[in-house]
């Protein structure tokens, strides 16, 4: 008698195998240029990997303490200070992490109870709602329309009710490439500030923002950061997306939280990359400053490149992304058209619909310019030939 299988009930039936992995996986497939997923195709500053060897062959090898090394806790703590003028407390207030998406997952986890409401706007980044569906939680969505995607503060108050537990929000934003501004964040307070309701801010991109104010984080919002948790990323940063390593700044209170559930997902954080960044931060600043050129630099190249092709570029406030109308091209629906895109052409991208619930007619896919001038041109290329 053959044993039936045991097959346990998934918690998210909805859900496979990322866009990312399917569309990267295509890229290899059919040797296509990959503007998909978001990575660059270079490597980060040489003393970074330098540090990291050095503490790897002095012994920095085993567990780092669960909430971060001391070094790299401090070092966060003087750049918070320096960009958004608030010194949060080092012990306290900072939570390393495995990558920005455990930060993100911790800080749901933390904060979303059964039957609780979490408001995300869509396109939204992929990793947020499956973490409060596993929370028990239920997201409420405010769709935001291309090519602005500005929020409608009528719309936000209008969704709020008794059960809105928690705010998150994405800025610089994945896959818009939107920045909100500072008049957000008072709009957002506004409308919160009577309810106990937390905010999570997603700032994954706050150096490669191009906006003539620069990047607004909810950190400089003197009210919003004492019910906020901020999560930012050195992957993106420094260019070492495999790395993984993320932090949250929150109030105490909310830190203790996080760390709880941190601390069962990871415990701790890959001890001499910690100690590599700690260096890095100290004595090399300047790199973050200089990372909204770098990669202006980068977009305005792609941008021109593009200038002969039927695409139509919407404007790049922040990120590393474009996104591309290509109504003047296909009829294709866009996860069809970036299939048609990798196999025949030779460029993969992500379709936008994909970051959203709800159906996304307009036809937009998203371009990551992360990568070599050389990789740059070799795909405008291509796409200058449809």
């Amino acid at each position: 008698m053959t044993q039936k299988a045991l097959i346990p009930e998934s918690k998210l039936p909805a859900l496979g195998t990322t866009i990312f992995t399917q569309m990267s996986a295509l890229a290899a497939q059919h040797q296509a240029i990959n503007l998909s997923q978001g990575f660059p195709d270079f490597d980060g500053p040489a003393l970074l990997q330098e540090r990291l060897a050095w503490h790897v062959a002095n012994g920095a090898n085993q567990y780092a303490p669960m909430t971060g090394v001391q070094a790299l806790r401090e070092a966060i703590v003087d750049k918070t200070a320096e960009l958004y003028g608030y010194r949060p407390d080092a012990n306290t207030d900072i939570t390393v992490t495995a990558g920005a998406t455990e930060a993100l997952y911790a800080a749901i986890t933390a904060l979303v109870r059964p039957g609780d409401e979490v408001i995300c706007f869509d396109p939204s980044y992929d990793s947020y709602a499956p973490a409060v569906a596993l929370s028990g939680g239920v997201v409420k969505r405010i769709a935001l329309q291309p090519p602005q995607f500005r929020v409608d503060w009528q719309a936000f108050t209008a969704l709020l009710s008794p059960r809105t537990r928690l705010v998150i929000l994405n800025t610089p934003h994945n896959p818009s490439a939107t920045v909100w501004q500072k008049s957000d964040f008072a709009a957002l307070w506004q409308a919160i500030a009577q309810h106990e309701i937390y905010v999570l801010s997603d700032e994954v991109y706050e150096h490669i923002c191009f906006a003539d104010e620069g990047h607004a984080s909810v950190l400089a919002h003197p009210q919003l950061r004492e019910r906020a948790v901020a999560v930012s990323s050195f992957g993106k940063t420094f260019h070492m997306t495999g790395w993984k390593i993320g932090y949250s700044v929150a109030p105490a209170a909310l830190s203790a939280e996080i760390r709880k559930v941190h601390q069962y997902l990871t415990f701790a954080v890959n001890t001499p990359a910690q100690l590599a960044i700690a260096d890095m931060l100290r004595a090399q600043p300047g790199h973050y400053r200089e990372l909204p050129d770098f990669y202006r630099t980068r977009r305005d190249r792609f941008i021109q490149a593009l200038a002969s092709s039927r695409f139509e570029i919407l404007p790049c406030e922040g990120t590393y992304f474009l996104l591309a109308d290509y109504s003047a091209i296909s009829d294709l629906d866009d996860v069809s058209f970036c299939q048609w895109l990798t196999k025949e052409v030779g460029v993969a991208a992500i379709p936008l619909s994909v970051f959203c619930a709800d159906p996304f007619p307009h036809k937009l896919i998203r371009l990551c310019f992360a990568k070599q001038e050389a990789t740059l041109d070799a795909a405008a290329e291509r796409l200058c030939r449809l």
